[in-house]
């Protein structure tokens, strides 16, 4: 019989070795993800877009790749970033070390090339009311900085001044940004899901309510591949696959031990 603990080493070296060395795997685009991508490219430099932290810190494994990805997108296309959260729970801190992170990176100034709105309570109100007035809603930013002392909200007041919206969630207020936001102020959403949820907003992209999707690690692996931008979830997706790689010999060399041990014992009975 096959040492379970050897399994267990297994799994981690195929866990541990796509760190060591890195390794490719082919990443196929799907097009929802090339549609969000195309999107982006579309806009024209110096574009609002906003970009939204709707998740919790148990799913930043799918979520954050796809936020860090499309900071990178943002950035390089010389975008402003409008950031915020409906998540009271991490939201606020998780926009700000990211985004942060990768304006430093890109070199862009606080205030004058993204600013982080942080959370407000009652999200329904929320995004109805920044289709009226967004300082209204925000008279601060996340660090208590007043919204008219910052140079990049000058020229934002509602929706009406922002290009697109994209939904970085792993739960239902994206359903909302479409109802609300999409619907009743006709602003671009595309949107980035954790896996589970990605199959029920294939029908938005039908209706062209929403403009493109990311789906769980494997679309933040898209977009990092569009973006020219590698991080966590292509070595998340070559250390996925891997592992999947030895579950699978694992099986089929446990049928073939399994065939060869019932034949073994049928000729020692006959």
């Amino acid at each position: 019989m096959f040492d379970r603990r050897w399994i267990y080493l297994l799994v981690a070296l195929a866990v541990i070795f796509p760190l060591i060395v890195p390794a490719t795997f082919k990443v196929h685009i799907t097009p929802e993800a090339r549609q969000l991508f195309d999107a982006i490219e579309a806009l024209p430099d110096s574009s609002i877009v906003m970009l939204t932290f709707d998740y919790y810190p148990s799913t930043l494994a799918e979520t954050e790749p796809i936020s860090v990805a499309a900071l990178h997108h943002l950035f390089r296309k010389d975008c402003r970033v409008l950031t915020m959260t409906t998540i009271p729970l991490g939201g606020p801190s998780i926009a700000e070390r990211v985004t942060r992170a990768l304006a430093k990176e890109h070199g862009k100034v606080y205030g004058v090339d993204y600013v982080n709105l942080g959370f407000k309570y009652n999200y329904v109100a929320v995004l109805k009311g920044m289709g009226t007035s967004i300082e209204a809603i925000y008279p601060m930013d996340n660090s208590s900085t007043p919204l008219s002392e910052l140079p990049m909200m000058e020229s934002i007041r509602n929706y009406d001044d922002i290009s697109f919206i994209f939904v970085v969630s792993d739960n239902a207020i994206v359903d909302y940004w479409i109802s609300i936001v999409n619907a009743e102020y006709a602003t671009p959403v595309g949107i980035g899901v954790t896996a589970v949820s990605a199959p029920k907003y294939y029908a938005f992209i039908s209706s062209g309510q929403v403009t493109g999707l990311l789906g769980g690690m494997k679309g933040a692996a898209e977009y990092e591949r569009l973006v020219k931008a590698e991080g966590m979830a292509l070595k998340g997706m070559a250390m996925q696959s891997l592992v999947h790689l030895l579950i699978i010999a694992l099986v089929i060399i446990g049928n073939i031990g399994f065939f060869a041990s019932r034949r073994a014992r049928r000729r020692a009975t006959a």
